[in-house]
């Protein structure tokens, strides 16, 4: 018979519990996270014929290797393990060693009620690498942006509103070049001209308009010292964020490629209008993966898309809260669809409208569109093929009883 195992993961170590179908334990071992000691636990495994492992994450290293090795993975959410550790101890002691042999109960005892995880293509993981780095980039550019308004809003507030943007591209060259007021005081209509000139300024506004927004925001009043360490802080902010721009919009350039050549790329593109929006169809489609067995009903999808609430029934007391255990990023992504297609799609629209007028709130009435989309999403997904408004039946209808 096949075996089960239990794997605690650490970033130096690992922890694995194989045990029979009766829970007998076969062994109990700790390995070291290098190649020696990952291909010693994938022998170990394969010497005890484990058909089943159970960790707390569904990636990584060491989920790759188990993948490959064909064994089957159950991904157990950690909240999940900590809830089941008191059906298996009297105190609240906890280890390593005890954590393998709690996930290998719940693997050999709850198996039917977790779900196995589907890798997806290498096509797939590949894209959804691109996608999570670039998100990681935005936010690492949004905080570094931050911390760049409050340093002018202190001591040189035009600079802050010469610019729509401080972190865009005209705005870094702007600072990098008169980084503060002391270095703009010669700057007039001509010298502000050929700046704007060198850096391919692309604004409807001209330089006189520009020049105005600079001199007529409030002045500060700060010593030198402060002035020239606000300086230095300024140019260190902008030297943090360029890199981090210019590989924002070279990783913007490959997911744009990444999704057009991808099989599943024009069910989720098919979606949008915006030629812009092709970030929000890579993440979807990074995010959803392009196995099918792993959502294999449409309220599965909107349950890890946090777009379905959670019920909560006592006796006569009925409600439905907001879901925090979800997939976030898919959350985001399928929040960013909603929110996109009611300003031009008509069903889309109509949607949102009801539920805004039944009194929801813009976030409730997102993610009620949002679970809306899921239930068409899942459809195209399933059956390979992209969204056309005409097949929409729902859509059609409210574009009759308009007509």
């Amino acid at each position: 018979m096949a075996a089960i195992c239990g794997i605690d993961w650490a970033d130096q170590w690992h922890d694995v519990r194989i045990a029979d179908e009766a829970g007998a334990a076969l062994a109990q071992r700790r390995f070291c996270h290098d190649e020696d000691g990952i291909g010693a636990l994938i022998a170990l495994l394969g010497e005890h014929d484990v058909a089943l492992a159970a960790i707390e994450r569904p990636d990584g290293l060491l989920v790759g290797r188990l993948l490959a090795a064909g064994i089957r993975v159950l991904a157990i959410h950690p909240n999940q393990v900590k809830a089941a550790r008191d059906r298996f101890r009297a105190a609240a002691g906890k280890s390593d060693e005890f954590d393998s042999f709690v996930l290998c109960e719940l693997a050999r005892t709850d198996a039917h009620r977790l779900p196995a995880l589907a890798p997806s293509g290498d096509e797939t993981t590949a894209l959804r690498a691109l996608v999570r780095t670039r998100e990681d980039l935005v936010n690492a550019r949004v905080a570094l942006a931050n911390q760049l308004r409050a340093q002018l809003d202190c001591f040189w507030p035009g600079a802050r509103r010469i610019f729509a943007d401080p972190d865009s591209p005209i705005g870094l060259a702007f600072l990098e070049r008169y980084p503060s007021p002391t270095d703009a005081r010669g700057l007039g209509p001509k010298r502000l001209t050929a700046f704007l000139a060198r850096n391919a300024y692309s604004g409807r506004k001209t330089p006189d308009e520009l020049l105005e927004r600079l001199r007529n925001a409030p002045v500060a009043v700060i010593g030198e010292l402060e002035t020239d360490a606000r300086r230095a802080t300024v140019l260190g902010l902008v030297c943090a964020l360029r890199p981090i721009v210019y590989q924002i919009s070279q990783l913007t350039s490959q997911i744009a490629g990444a999704v057009r050549a991808h099989p599943d790329g024009p069910i989720f593109l098919s979606l949008f209008r915006d030629p812009k929006s092709v970030i929000t169809a890579a993440g979807l489609l990074a995010e959803i993966g392009d196995n099918r067995h792993r959502y294999p009903t449409r309220d599965s999808l909107a349950a890890d898309a946090g777009m379905a609430p959670v019920a909560i029934e006592s006796g006569k007391r009925r409600s439905a809260v907001f879901r925090w255990a979800c997939d976030k990023r898919l959350r985001n992504h399928l929040a960013t669809l909603a929110d996109s297609t009611r300003h031009w799609h008509p069903w889309a629209r109509d949607v949102y409208q009801r539920a805004r007028t039944r009194g929801c709130d813009h976030p409730h009435a997102i993610r009620i569109l949002g679970r809306a989309w899921t239930r068409i999403l899942w459809r195209c997904w399933h059956d390979r093929r992209a969204y056309n408004i005409n097949h929409h039946r729902a859509a059609t209808r409210h574009l009759q009883q308009e007509g």
